[in-house]
C-alpha cells in the first residue's frame, strides 16, 4: 500500500494491506491476530461496508419467553388500520456487555408474564425524508408552498404509479432509480423564511427504507424542479435532506411519531406482585416518577424513560439494524397509572427505525436471530418493532423498581454484583 493511500475497496489484496498496516503499529500484540480470524467468510461480509479489515465478537444473551400480545397493521385508503391481534411467547436475543441488563429485563418479563404479559399497539408506521427548497425570498417560498398544496395529490400519484419509468431497472443497474416498494403517503410542507421544507412520508414495507426513500425523494425533487422551471422564482439551493426528516436524530417533531414505527407497550401489576417480586410499591415508583420528571425538565431531556436505549441497542445488534438509528428509536415516554388493585405501566417509543430486509439484516447471524424472533416475511418489521417496545417496557419496569427502592439500594446492589469484570 503506497504511503498516504488507504483503499476503501474490499478485494483480498486491499484487506490484507490494511491488516499489515495495523500489524506494523507499535501497539500491536500477537494476541491481536484474533480480530483477523474470520468467523464468516470476508467475501460474504464485504458487501455490507467499505474498508473491511477485521471482525468484532459480541456476547449474546437470550431472555424470555416474553408473552406479548401484538397487532398487524396496513395502510388502507390513507388510514393506518389494525387488521388483527395475536399473542406469542418470544425469546429475545440481546448483544451487549452491560452487566445486569439481561437479568433486569428477565425480571421484568417474569413478573409481567404473571399478570397477562405485555400488550403492544402500533400507532404509526412511516419513514420521512425532508427535502428543502431555498428561494430568493419569503414571498417566493410562500408561492412555492401554495403551489405544492395544489399539486400534492398529482405529485403523489406520479411517484406511486406502477408504470413510472424510473421503476424499471436499466442495463447495468442492480436497483432501479425509483423503488416500487416505497409508497409515498403524503407531503407535508413547512415554511422557514425563504426556505420551504417538504416532508415526504413513505410506507416502506419490511425494509427500514432510508435508501429507497432517498432514491424516490431524489426523483420527485427533479420532477418538481422541472415543473416549476417556468415560474418566476429563483431557486437558490435544493437539498435532499435538511434535518427535519428525523433520520438518526432525536427531535421534538417526531417525539410522538411520524418517523419510524410508533409503538406503545402496556402492562399491569398488582400491589402483591410489585411487593413480592419487585420489592417496591406503587407509591415508591410514583415518587420516583415525580422526581424524575422534574429532573428531566430541568436538564432539558428529550424524552422521559429510564433506560430504553439499552434494550433498543442490544436488539439492534443481534438483528442487523443500523446502529446510527438507536438515538431516534430510543425516544420514549414512560408512565405509571395507579389502579385500585395496583398500577398500569406504559412505554411509548415514537420512532423505532427497523427493518427485516436490506442492510445488515442479511448478515448470517442476523438472519438466524430474526428467524428465531419470528421476524421474517410479511408483517415482520412491525412485529420486530413491537418486540423491541415490549423488551424496553420489561426493562423499564424492573429498573424503575430497583431505583425506587429505599435509597435505591436494589439498583446499587445489582450494579455492584453485575458491573465490571467478573471471572466466571
Amino acid at each position: 500500500m503506497p504511503p498516504g493511500h488507504w483503499s476503501h475497496r474490499n478485494h483480498r489484496q486491499a484487506i490484507e494491506d490494511r491488516q499489515r498496516a495495523l500489524r506494523r503499529l507499535p501497539r500491536w500484540q500477537s494476541e491481536d491476530e484474533r480480530i483477523f480470524e474470520w468467523d464468516v467468510d470476508p467475501d460474504k461480509l464485504a458487501p455490507f461496508m467499505e474498508s473491511l479489515t477485521g471482525q468484532m465478537v459480541m456476547p449474546v444473551s437470550v431472555v424470555g419467553p416474553a408473552h406479548i400480545e401484538m397487532g398487524r397493521h396496513e395502510w388502507q385508503d390513507g388510514h393506518f388500520k389494525e387488521l388483527e391481534r395475536f399473542a406469542d411467547d418470544v425469546y429475545i436475543p440481546l448483544a451487549h456487555t452491560e452487566g445486569g441488563l439481561s437479568m433486569s429485563m428477565q425480571r421484568g418479563i417474569n413478573v409481567l408474564n404473571r399478570t397477562g404479559g405485555i400488550q403492544t399497539y402500533l400507532l404509526g408506521d412511516m419513514m420521512t425524508r425532508d427535502s428543502c427548497f431555498v428561494f430568493d425570498s419569503g414571498d417566493q417560498s410562500k408561492a412555492f408552498f401554495d403551489w405544492i398544496e395544489e399539486e400534492r395529490q398529482d405529485l403523489i400519484a406520479w411517484l406511486n404509479s406502477p408504470d413510472h419509468p424510473g421503476k424499471r431497472t436499466k442495463p447495468g443497474q442492480s436497483v432501479a432509480d425509483v423503488s416500487s416498494h416505497a409508497v409515498l403517503l403524503d407531503i407535508d410542507t413547512q415554511l422557514v423564511g425563504s426556505v420551504c421544507h417538504l416532508l415526504y412520508r413513505f410506507s416502506t414495507g419490511e425494509a427500514c427504507g432510508p435508501n429507497m426513500i432517498t432514491r424516490n425523494a431524489y426523483a420527485l425533487n427533479r420532477e418538481i424542479v422541472g415543473r416549476i422551471d417556468a415560474k418566476p422564482w429563483r431557486l437558490l439551493n435544493l437539498f435532499l435532506e435538511a434535518n427535519m426528516g428525523g433520520d438518526k436524530k432525536p427531535s421534538h417533531e417526531h417525539y410522538n411519531g411520524g418517523h419510524g414505527k410508533t409503538v406503545m407497550a402496556v402492562g399491569r401489576l398488582t400491589h402483591r406482585h410489585l411487593r413480592q417480586y419487585l420489592n417496591t410499591s406503587v407509591d415508591e415508583i410514583k415518587r420516583l416518577e415525580w422526581t424524575g420528571l422534574h429532573g428531566s425538565n430541568a436538564s432539558g431531556m428529550q424524552s422521559f424513560a429510564f433506560t430504553p436505549a439499552s434494550a433498543v441497542a442490544a436488539i439492534f445488534l443481534t438483528t442487523g439494524q443500523d446502529l446510527g438509528m438507536v438515538a431516534t428509536s430510543s425516544m420514549a415516554h414512560a408512565t405509571i397509572q395507579e389502579l385500585p388493585d395496583g398500577a398500569s405501566f406504559s412505554l411509548q417509543l415514537g420512532g423505532i427505525e427497523v427493518g427485516t430486509i436490506g442492510g445488515g439484516t442479511a448478515l448470517p447471524h442476523a438472519q438466524t436471530y430474526l428467524r428465531l424472533l419470528g421476524c421474517q416475511g410479511p408483517g415482520s418489521a412491525q412485529r420486530l418493532a413491537q418486540i423491541i417496545a415490549a423488551a424496553a417496557l420489561a426493562l423499564e419496569v424492573s429498573a424503575s423498581a430497583s431505583m425506587a427502592s429505599h435509597g435505591s439500594e436494589n439498583f446499587f446492589r445489582a450494579h455492584l454484583e453485575r458491573g465490571g469484570h467478573r471471572k466466571s
